[in-house]
C-alpha cells in the first residue's frame, strides 16, 4: 500500500502545484479508501507532504512571470491563523467523537459537499460576476475561512481555495494557483509547528520519507508543466480534479457510514 500512497503523492503534487489545490485533496481521500490508519495520521501525513510540495513549488516560482497576487500576504496572515483554528476544531471534533471513523467520514461529506460547489462555480464561471476585494480586513479574514477549511480537512488546501480567489478576488487562474499555494504554505506551516509541539499522531518514517520526496519531485515536475500551459488548460485540468476528487470522497462517505 506505501507504493500506491507515493505515487499517489507524486500525481497529486504535480497537479497541485500546477491548479493550486495543494494535492491534499487528492492525497487524503485516497489514503483514507486504501489505509486503515486514524484520521489525524493521515490528516498529518497528508499535510506534511502538501507543505513539502508548496516550499519547492514558491522556491521553483520565483522569478516566473505568474507572480503572487500582493494581497496574498493579508489572506496569508489569515490562513496562518485558520491553520491553528482548524487544527483546534478538528481536535475537538476528535476528541467527541464516540467512533473515530466518524471523522473521517465528517470530513468527506464536508469534501464533497464543497467540491460539488466549485465545480459549479467553475461550469458557471463566465456568467458569473466577480468582486475585486481590496480591503486588507476582509482579505485576512478570506484567509482565515481558507486556513480553518485546510487544516480541519486535513487536505492543506483544496479546490475551495482557487474558487474563493477567483470570485472575490478576480484572479485568473495561474496567479489564483500561485497565490493558493502561497496560502497553503502559511496554514500548514502553522498546523505542524502546532502539532511538533503537542506531539505527533503514530506514524510510519517509512511512509512519510517517501512520500516527502515524490512531493518534492512531483512539485518541480508541476511548476515546469505550469509555465508552459495557458490559463484556459489549467482550468480544464482543474474540472477534472473536481470530478474524480468529488467521486473519491463520495466512495469514502459511503465506507465509513
Amino acid at each position: 500500500m506505501t507504493v500506491i500512497v507515493v505515487i499517489t503523492a507524486f500525481i497529486a503534487t504535480i497537479l497541485g502545484s500546477i491548479s493550486g489545490i495543494g494535492g491534499g485533496v487528492i492525497i487524503k481521500p485516497v489514503m483514507d479508501a486504501i489505509l486503515d490508519l486514524s484520521a489525524s495520521t493521515i490528516s498529518f501525513l497528508s499535510g506534511t507532504t502538501v507543505l513539502t510540495m508548496t516550499i519547492v513549488s514558491l522556491l521553483r516560482s520565483r522569478g516566473g512571470e505568474t507572480k503572487v497576487d500582493r494581497r496574498g500576504t493579508f489572506l496569508a496572515i489569515g490562513g496562518a491563523v485558520g491553520g491553528l483554528l482548524g487544527k483546534m476544531l478538528f481536535s475537538l471534533v476528535a476528541e467527541g467523537a464516540s467512533d473515530p471513523s466518524l471523522v473521517s467520514l465528517v470530513q468527506n461529506i464536508v469534501m464533497v459537499v464543497l467540491t460539488l460547489m466549485v465545480l459549479f462555480y467553475v461550469l458557471l464561471k463566465s456568467r458569473i460576476h466577480t468582486l475585486n476585494v481590496m480591503n486588507p480586513a476582509a482579505s485576512t479574514l478570506l484567509g482565515l475561512l481558507l486556513g480553518v477549511l485546510s487544516s480541519f480537512l486535513g487536505i492543506g488546501g483544496g479546490p475551495i481555495n482557487i474558487m474563493l480567489l477567483s470570485f472575490f478576488f478576480s484572479m485568473d487562474s495561474k496567479t489564483a494557483a500561485l497565490t493558493s499555494l502561497y496560502i497553503i504554505f502559511f496554514s500548514q506551516a502553522v498546523s505542524f509547528i502546532s502539532t511538533l509541539i503537542e506531539g505527533f499522531p503514530p506514524f510510519e518514517i517509512s511512509m512519510l520519507l517517501p512520500m516527502m520526496v515524490a512531493a518534492v519531485l512531483g512539485a518541480t515536475l508541476g511548476r515546469a508543466f505550469s509555465k508552459k500551459m495557458s490559463s484556459h488548460a489549467v482550468d480544464v485540468l482543474f474540472s477534472w480534479m473536481l470530478v474524480v476528487i468529488t467521486f473519491i470522497s463520495i466512495y469514502n462517505c459511503v465506507r465509513f457510514a
